[in-house]
């Protein structure tokens, strides 16, 4: 069921930033009337699982039908050189029954089998459906190579600036209905924070208080990891011991933490106040109560709960005493450790037991400049991301992640603030990723389009197809590589 939730969010949020991206193409396309033959959410090839269009002023339907032969007929034949080449014939119209679809110039909307995806296929345009026959015939006005530079650009930017504006509106709901809940990092150093072995290594220790990152205080603890990664820190200055320590960072650290798959190398360390205990297990056999905190294993103090994992699988298979505090009473619990090594007793993780949150509230009108700055911020931040995955020093392109990764950021349970926050999220992503100067990606198109624009000369469709081609090849090969990733990291 966990896998079945995560896997219909995905689906849910991949749907709704797609459609928001293609619609975005549609609206610019149409108010320059231009053609647009398909607006398809998902890929239909070969058949489609939905399709409607209006024929001699009547809506048609199907379902899981095959795809209707285009309007040209193609026949080949070889030229002086010898060389196979195609020709294109337009099919006469007329001699069709006058209910068949390729009478009808109007769009065909549809819902295709693949569901990774989605397309308008815009009359007169070199795209991934690398349909050439259209492109054989004389321009038409109605087509997309007809139309001025100025245009075709604003069609081709349109889909990017869609997503952006669609994290925008999310952005402005959120934040008006929920407002903007964090935890601080002033709080986390009420216990210090805990670290992993990467930031041991990098001179980090447990109950270090976290001063700033480059001479800099961040506010939200969160995005401290974050923030040391975009900027490449050199230094973060913490307390430790009641002294203030600047701990160098090394050169490599950036690409040691690319390499981590986990959430981070520190975290906020809290109490091991228990919350539940299982049956038939260790803790119960000890007489361990819901309420009680744990602060010791044996002779060793375990005061926080990233303490007591650290130390507890040790005693597999042992007679131990588990320290705990019960009201004002210091207790020593007998129990036997199994072979798994663990007691079985859950902590309590609602963080508001051990930390006072900082809540933002916002107006609607409040809520819309803010929601502008969080969704430049969060371009701005994936844009630095991406710019590391291009830089073979950081090796940051062995953390590139798939489907499977991006399904996996969805949390286990419906939850519709987590939801939207993901989706926003997907959907600077899916602009970024849109707008990089790569053909078949619209930032191929955008940047042909500005040379275009400047230079009064327009490329050749050869030389669009050419290009067209060679980026599907680097699309291609950006797709094997981070789902080669995941699944690289299932098998680990």
């Amino acid at each position: 069921m966990t896998i079945l939730i995560k896997v219909l969010q995905f689906f849910l949020s991949l749907s709704i930033l797609i459609f928001i991206h293609e619609l975005g193409h549609f609206l610019a396309a149409k108010s320059f009337k231009t053609r647009v033959d398909k607006f398809y959410l998902f890929f239909d090839w070969g058949f489609s699982i939905f399709r409607c269009k209006k024929v001699n002023g009547r809506w048609r339907f199907k379902f899981f039908s095959k795809n209707v032969p285009e309007k040209y007929t193609v026949s080949e034949y070889r030229d002086a050189a010898g060389k196979k080449q195609k020709n294109y014939e337009p099919i006469d119209l007329n001699t069709l029954p006058e209910d068949d679809w390729r009478r009808s110039d109007s769009t065909e909307y549809g819902i295709g089998w693949f569901p990774l995806g989605g397309y308008n296929k815009i009359a007169g345009m070199i795209d991934e459906s690398m349909d050439k026959s259209q492109m054989q015939q004389p321009p038409q006005p109605w087509e997309f190579r007809s139309k001025p530079a100025w245009q075709r650009f604003i069609i081709m930017v349109a889909g990017v600036f869609m997503n952006v504006v669609l994290a925008f509106v999310i952005y402005i709901g959120l934040l008006a209905h929920e407002g903007e809940t964090y935890l601080p990092t002033a709080e986390v150093n009420k216990y210090g924070i805990s670290v992993d072995s990467l930031g041991y290594e990098f001179g980090l220790r447990d109950g270090d208080k976290i001063l700033a990152v480059d001479g800099k205080y961040i506010e939200e603890f969160q995005e401290i990891s974050m923030q040391i990664i975009l900027e490449k820190a050199k230094t973060i200055e913490v307390e430790r011991n009641g002294k203030d320590t600047t701990i160098v960072l090394p050169d490599d650290a950036l690409t040691k933490l690319l390499s981590k798959q986990d959430a981070g190398f520190i975290s906020y360390r809290t109490p091991f106040v228990v919350a539940e205990v299982m049956e038939n297990s260790a803790a119960q056999s000890g007489g361990l109560l819901a309420g009680d905190a744990i602060v010791g294993i044996n002779d060793i103090p375990t005061p926080y709960y990233q303490d007591f994992v650290k130390n507890i699988k040790q005693f597999k298979n042992q007679d131990i005493e588990v320290k705990v505090v019960r009201e004002s009473d210091t207790l020593a619990l007998a129990m036997h450790l199994p072979e798994e090594g663990v007691i079985g007793a859950y902590a309590r993780t609602y963080l508001p037991d051990y930390f006072e949150l900082e809540t933002k509230e916002y107006t609607f009108f409040e809520a819309i400049p803010a929601g502008f700055l969080k969704t430049f911020d969060g371009l701005s931040d994936y844009w630095k991301q991406v710019k590391l995955i291009f830089n073979p020093k950081t090796k940051a392109y062995e953390s590139v992640g798939g489907f499977i990764s991006i399904g996996s950021i969805f949390p286990d349970q419906w939850n519709w603030s987590i939801f939207w926050r993901m989706t926003a999220f997907l959907s600077i992503a899916l602009a970024v990723m849109n707008i990089l100067p790569i053909p078949a990606l619209d930032g191929g198109h955008i940047l042909f389009l500005l040379i275009e624009i400047i230079t009064r000369r327009k490329p050749s469709d050869k030389f669009m197809e050419v290009a067209e081609t060679i980026g599907l090849i680097l699309v291609l090969a950006l797709i094997i590589l981070a789902n080669g990733n995941d699944i690289i990291r299932l098998f680990r």
